[in-house]
């Protein structure tokens, strides 16, 4: 019984803290608050509880963001942030060009070398090149 009764206890505890009054549920409800407090968990390195001044808090994961997310959100903040950080978004522009511009020259040079790589074991391929190149003109 007593292993019933501490699983019980535990289940009860955790419903509680879920229902805990002043627990935000989603992102959305943090828009506007004031935060007064930022107070490390021991838990789990980098993670926080946020607290508004209003008494409402948030659990936040750890701030190690991947490429993808850190790109996702300044494209989708921008018309926020960008007032905020021009020169910052100006070199970000800058910098994501250079890594489309390097990713297209990356993909022409793989091809190229497909392409001088099976010349020899494939005599077929120059001439459907030639031809490829006549359809382009």
């Amino acid at each position: 019984m007593a292993v019933e009764d501490k699983w019980k206890a535990n289940l009860d505890k955790v419903a509680f803290m879920k229902q805990f009054p002043g627990l935000l549920g989603n992102w959305e409800a943090l828009a506007g608050k004031t935060i007064t407090a930022v107070i490390a968990l021991k838990g789990k390195q980098g993670a926080a509880v946020l607290v508004c001044t209003d008494g409402t808090f948030t659990i936040v994961p750890p701030m190690a963001p991947e490429p993808y997310e850190l790109g996702e959100a300044l494209a989708a903040a921008r018309a926020i942030l960008e007032p905020a950080h021009q020169a910052a978004y100006v070199e970000y522009d800058r910098l994501v060009k250079k890594d489309r511009d390097a990713l297209r020259s990356a993909r022409v040079e793989k091809i190229l070398g497909a392409i001088h790589n099976n010349l020899e074991q494939m005599p077929e391929l120059k001439d459907r090149l030639k031809e490829l190149v006549k359809e382009w003109k």
